[in-house]
């Protein structure tokens, strides 16, 4: 009994011994290892992660750099670029518009509902997202065109023509937007706990009660930030609107389009606009920096 005892005693002794020992061992690695990541990155990672950043800066340096600061505010008054930027502030906001009445409905179906082929209905949402622009306009030819297969339906009953439309402006950047505001909507509900709407049913409240009443409020800020990224793409949208709506000054013509214009035959308004739309993209940015940003 007496060897026992000493025994487990020194088997104690050397445990309380070691784990000091092994503390100041991990905390030896641990702190080299907070030591070699802000000591410096690789040769072999840095220099082609500087190539990438001149890569993205350099041409908006440029940007900035050729800008006719001078003449800027002559250029950004003038007739011709301010029915553009007038035209396309109100479609993008009319897109996003229609994005948010459509949208978020859609994104609360394939969020909370259960059905078969959930999956391909979501795949379907997100294709104008990787769906080159041009070919969006395309398809909205051949389904809402004067001939299309909705079209000629609305042509024949309503009298609506919606292509080379201010009308058709809203169609085609809403076409393309609305994947935007779905998505993020989409993901905020699937963050949010669909207790609290099972709570507002069984106390009883309509399903529909529950979603205004309840998970609105909940999804507020994914809705915001998705409505802002829907407005921005509508804002910058070019192919699909070009294609479907045409580039007729004062009724189709936005922003891009008299980038695409002016570069042709006033270099100095395409950059001016080129400069409003930058501003506009750095604005969303900054909007959504507590969503996409976090400090270092």
């Amino acid at each position: 009994m007496t060897s026992q005892a000493s025994q487990d005693k020194a088997d104690a002794a050397e445990t309380l011994e070691g784990a000091p020992r092994r503390g100041r061992v991990r905390g030896r690695i641990r702190g080299r290892g907070r030591v070699r990541v802000r000591k410096g990155a690789p040769l072999p990672l840095l220099l082609p992660a500087l190539i990438g950043l001149a890569f993205l800066l350099v041409p908006l340096v440029a940007l900035l750099v050729r800008a006719p600061w001078r003449s800027l505010p002559d250029l950004l008054t003038s007739t011709e670029v301010w029915q553009a930027l007038q035209l396309s502030l109100v479609c993008a906001t009319a897109a996003t518009a229609v994005s948010l009445v459509v949208g978020v409905p859609l994104a609360w179906l394939l969020a909370r509902v259960e059905f078969p082929g959930r999956g391909l209905v979501r795949a379907l949402v997100t294709l104008p997202l990787v769906l080159p622009p041009v070919v969006g306009g395309v398809a909205l030819l051949m389904a809402l065109g004067r001939n299309g297969v909705v079209g000629q339906w609305l042509d024949s009953w309503f009298g609506i023509t919606l292509p080379f439309t201010t009308t058709g402006v809203v169609v085609a950047e809403a076409f393309v937007a609305m994947p935007f505001l779905v998505i993020s909507v989409e993901g905020t509900l699937r963050a949010a706990d669909p207790r609290h709407e099972e709570a507002a049913t069984t106390l009883g409240a309509s399903r529909f009660t529950a979603f205004r009443r309840v998970t609105l409020p909940l999804i507020a800020p994914g809705i915001a930030a998705g409505a802002v990224l829907a407005w921005a793409r509508a804002l910058g949208e070019f192919g699909a609107t070009i294609t479907f709506a045409g580039n007729f000054p004062g009724r189709t013509q936005t922003m891009p389009l008299a980038v695409y214009l002016a570069l042709q035959n006033d270099p100095d308004a395409a950059i001016a606009l080129s400069l409003v739309l930058l501003a506009v993209s750095i604005a969303v940015l900054a909007g959504l920096r507590d969503r996409w940003m976090t400090a270092s």
